[in-house]
């Protein structure tokens, strides 16, 4: 067991779940958003949130993954609701510690056009029109996001913000997810093969 050496910086909605799928058909152990009943054997970490996990190591211990070693890929980092916001996508003092403890890690950025994304924020369950304008996210303070163009500015400020702090990194690697030639790219940055490809999460978002 070697611990994480696969973190992906995507927001919501931006093919997140789609690169889960495609990294579990791979035979990796991916944590994504929340760990559920079975995928651990640490049963304090069993229910809880990722990025809750994440933070509270790296201010604990200062390694963030101290406690997600079984795993080999994070992805959905994220967690939004009405008691907490976590964002450690966003977080540069806390992914240049990951990178000083976890030197062979490999960065993902899980890119979609910012207006597909807002729109799809919009009508994914309550994400875009409660609990985003409701809480306090980085980039996007409390009040903000309750339009689309709102979220689609927050979402593109993200990824410019990733193009920047990792500028000249090798171990990074930004990818559209309507790109024909994702799979190939994110496999080859990987060095593993991805025998599946497709588009997850589709049929389930809510129009309130």
């Amino acid at each position: 067991m070697t611990g994480p050496r696969i973190i992906n910086l995507g927001l919501p909605k931006t093919g997140t779940t789609t690169l889960t799928d495609a990294l579990r058909h791979a035979g990796l152990r991916v944590a994504d958003w929340r760990i559920r009943k079975g995928q651990s054997a640490l049963p304090d970490i069993t229910g809880e949130h990722v990025g809750r996990i994440i933070y509270a190591d790296y201010f604990a211990s200062g390694d963030p993954l101290a406690r997600l070693q079984e795993f080999d890929a994070i992805n959905e980092m994220s967690a939004v609701r009405h008691d907490r916001s976590l964002w450690p996508q966003t977080d540069w003092g806390l992914l240049s510690t990951i990178q000083q403890h976890h030197p062979d890690i490999k960065f993902l950025l899980s890119h979609r056009d910012p207006a597909k994304t807002a729109n799809s924020m919009m009508r994914w369950n309550n994400l875009g029109r409660r609990r985003l304008p409701q809480a306090d996210v980085p980039g996007l303070p409390r009040g903000f996001g309750r339009s689309e163009a709102e979220l689609a500015k927050w979402v593109e400020g993200h990824f410019t913000f990733c193009r920047r702090v990792f500028a000249g990194y090798a171990n990074f690697l930004e990818f559209d997810i309507e790109d024909p030639g994702a799979r190939d790219k994110i496999a080859a940055h990987l060095g593993i093969d991805l025998p599946w490809w497709g588009q997850s999460n589709t049929g389930k978002e809510v129009a309130e």
